[in-house]
């Protein structure tokens, strides 16, 4: 079965914990064209009434402009590994257990699947760790 695997660059930015904080970011990508394919924002537990959001992708001088203005970042420790195809019971598990087999502890594995296909964001802890899922990953046969 085949799949897509890229690495995607992701920006990142804290944010006022409050009603609106996370659409007052997203507001001028949007305006700049931002077609955003991963959005994650969290509370900070350990910096109360803060969270963080990380978007991507951010591509061109307008976008990025945008994404300084709302003081967005390239977050350099974080690159993801996107993952699309179709969706089969039990995908999640396959993918994790690959990954694991590998000696990899992720960051973080996020998936969603609806109409037959899926998309999984994987997060590792470093640029080798990251090689390392390439490799595993491409030798899938998902």
């Amino acid at each position: 079965m085949e799949f897509n695997l890229d690495r995607v660059p992701v920006w990142s930015t804290e944010f006022p914990d409050r009603s609106g904080g996370v659409a007052s970011i997203l507001e001028p990508l949007a305006q700049a064209g931002s077609n955003l394919e991963f959005i994650l924002s969290r509370r900070m537990p350990h910096k109360p009434g803060f969270g963080e959001l990380y978007v991507a992708p951010i591509t061109g001088p307008n976008q990025t402009r945008a994404a300084h203005a709302v003081h967005l970042h390239h977050a350099h420790d974080l690159v993801l590994l996107r993952i699309r195809g179709k969706d089969r019971p039990g995908l999640g598990h396959f993918l994790a257990s690959c990954l694991a087999n590998a000696g990899l502890n992720l960051q973080s594995l996020t998936m969603s699947a609806i109409d037959g296909r899926f998309v999984a964001f994987v997060a590792c802890d470093n640029p080798e760790d990251t090689a390392k899922a390439i490799q595993a990953l491409a030798n899938l046969n998902l």
